[in-house]
């Protein structure tokens, strides 16, 4: 009887060694994607929240350590032009029938989108193309990435005001329209520093940097429509030779 026991004690002992292993195993695979969670959420906190907010409440430290210590990221950067993009079109489909009255179902989504990337890369290129003839120290890449890391207010503005948006009566739609001007506001603000870290100018000169950009801006736009009025025309012109080519021989 003793022997039976013995057998049956030493044929269970390798079954429990092998769930307990199991247990040992999944709890490891566990505590590993728990530490990366928790270290991707440090990371998030860290470049996405307290870097941005240090910008705004110190922003000539802020753009400085932007700048010398490489604290942008261009993956931060994209991901906060791309999240005002993807508010602007929130807001034209979800926003209340107060503050917005427009009809959802006119939603164009690649214009939306442009509104937020043409004048990001307008700036960008307008004020690049200045400041090298104002001694201006600023690369292409850093005044794109510091335009986008000013969009963090407007972001913010744009994502409380959504929800604001449906829940305010029309005596006090001024609250929507105080939390998007003060989006506005220190978007601006954050920009207009970031313009004299990135450069390394003085107040004066950044601002005649900014009327110099603004003439720019114009110039830009001004060749770009006359060359999509160019093009129109000449796609006219082909079309119709086509159209009488076809008629007369075909």
């Amino acid at each position: 009887m003793d022997e039976k026991l013995d057998n049956v004690i030493t044929t269970e002992e390798p079954v429990v060694n092998e769930s307990n292993q199991e247990n040992q195993k999944e709890e490891s695979k566990f505590k590993k994607v728990l530490k990366k969670v928790l270290k991707f959420l440090k990371w998030f906190k860290e470049e996405f929240i307290k870097f941005p907010l240090f910008i705004v409440f110190h922003p000539l430290k802020g753009w400085e350590e932007f700048k010398r210590e490489k604290r942008g990221k261009m993956s931060v950067a994209i991901t906060f032009g791309v999240f005002v993009a993807f508010l602007s079109i929130m807001e034209y489909q979800y926003s209340g029938f107060i503050v917005k009255q427009v009809d959802v179902t006119e939603l164009k989504l690649f214009a939306e989108i442009a509104y937020v990337v043409a004048p990001i890369a307008l700036v960008t290129v307008s004020n690049w193309s200045i400041t090298t003839l104002f001694d201006g120290k600023g690369k292409m890449k850093e005044i794109f990435m510091m335009i986008c890391y000013s969009l963090f207010p407007l972001a913010w503005a744009k994502f409380v005001g959504l929800f604001v948006s449906n829940v305010v009566s029309q005596q006090e739609q001024a609250i929507y329209s105080l939390i998007q001007a003060l989006g506005v506001f220190f978007m601006c603000y954050m920009a207009f520093f970031g313009f004299i870290s990135i450069h390394e100018y003085g107040l004066l000169k950044c601002i005649l940097s900014l009327i110099g950009t603004a003439v720019a801006l114009l110039v830009i736009c001004f060749i770009g429509i006359l060359c999509f009025d160019l093009v129109q025309k000449m796609y006219g012109f082909v079309y119709t030779i086509y159209r009488e080519i076809t008629l007369r021989y075909f």
